[in-house]
């Protein structure tokens, strides 16, 4: 249970029902979720982390499904529960399957085993990416 009233879009600012309006419009969903509508409680943060989340999802070199997948992985290692929930969900829409989850999954533990030995043997990097200037 949230420790704050969720804000229903009836009930909603002008500048919240905004911020609700595009996210509608925005994900192509029939409304917001219950994460929106906990943060609608500090417009400011409402706005904020919004805008961080459309910048984040917009159209660009990684395609939709790849980006919800990372938000997946991203929210397994930080165990956050809504977060798996949401962006599977929203992955799924996308095309992920048991499957692929699965697979996603065995790169999640592989990397999150491998950095937790890299970190606790204090390894230095001999390798470093280059990008053509």
């Amino acid at each position: 249970m949230a420790l704050v009233r969720m804000i229903e879009y009836a009930d909603a600012s002008p500048e919240v029902r905004a911020v609700y309006d595009d996210i509608i419009t925005s994900r192509k969903v029939k409304g917001v979720n219950s994460f929106w509508k906990v943060i609608a409680t500090n417009p400011s943060l409402l706005q904020q982390m919004w805008a961080m989340v459309k910048n984040a999802l917009k159209p660009g070199r990684i395609d939709p499904l790849t980006k919800e997948m990372i938000a997946i992985a991203v929210s397994a290692t930080n165990n956050c529960a809504y977060c798996l929930h949401s962006h599977t969900a929203a992955a799924q829409k996308l095309g992920l399957d048991e499957e692929m989850l699965g697979e996603l999954y065995t790169v999640i533990a592989a990397f999150n085993a491998t950095n937790r030995v890299a970190n606790g043997y204090q390894i230095e990097p001999d390798i470093t990416p280059t990008y053509p200037r």
